[in-house]
């Protein structure tokens, strides 16, 4: 599974974007960075950050409903997506269900001693470590994760 990675994965959100890389064999996952969406481009930051690391494969969170639909804060990832799949056409974008992955990143670091409170940034980049890590279990057994719907 190396030629997926190194992979950078991403917690889209509307005030901030939590990003996190895997190492170049896939073992691990670990934080990057938040991009504060009202003082960065974010396309021009991630694009740094392809080539500073040299990334192979992007994953984006996507925020899917219990009942498998997806919703407003879908459409606005997935256009965010599209945006991505422009930019950086030579790089696979794969969507991941983010489901919990917020409240799993709140609760280690809770149990790492770490406050949620004025902790949004690191929360965003935990949360872009659960999309990650979640997406390297489907390549350990069955995919789960989808392609962009035009493909």
């Amino acid at each position: 599974m190396r030629e997926h990675h190194p992979a950078l994965g991403i917690d889209y959100g509307e005030a901030r974007i939590g990003i996190a890389a895997t190492d170049p064999s896939g073992i691990l996952a670990h934080p990057v960075e938040s991009i504060h969406l009202a003082s960065t481009e974010p396309l021009a930051r991630i694009g740094a950050l392809i080539r500073q690391k040299n990334i192979r494969t992007l994953v984006l969170g996507l925020p899917v409903r219990l009942d498998g639909t997806e919703g407003t804060a879908a459409a606005k990832v997935r256009l965010f997506g599209n945006r991505l799949q422009t930019a950086f056409p030579e790089i696979p974008l794969l969507y991941i269900d983010e489901f919990l992955t917020t409240a799993t990143a709140q609760e280690k670091l809770r149990q790492a001693g770490k406050k949620a409170k004025n902790q949004r940034p690191v929360i965003d980049q935990a949360a872009a470590v659960e999309i990650l890590n979640n997406w390297m279990e489907t390549l350990e057994g069955p995919a789960s994760w989808t392609l962009p719907p035009d493909l």
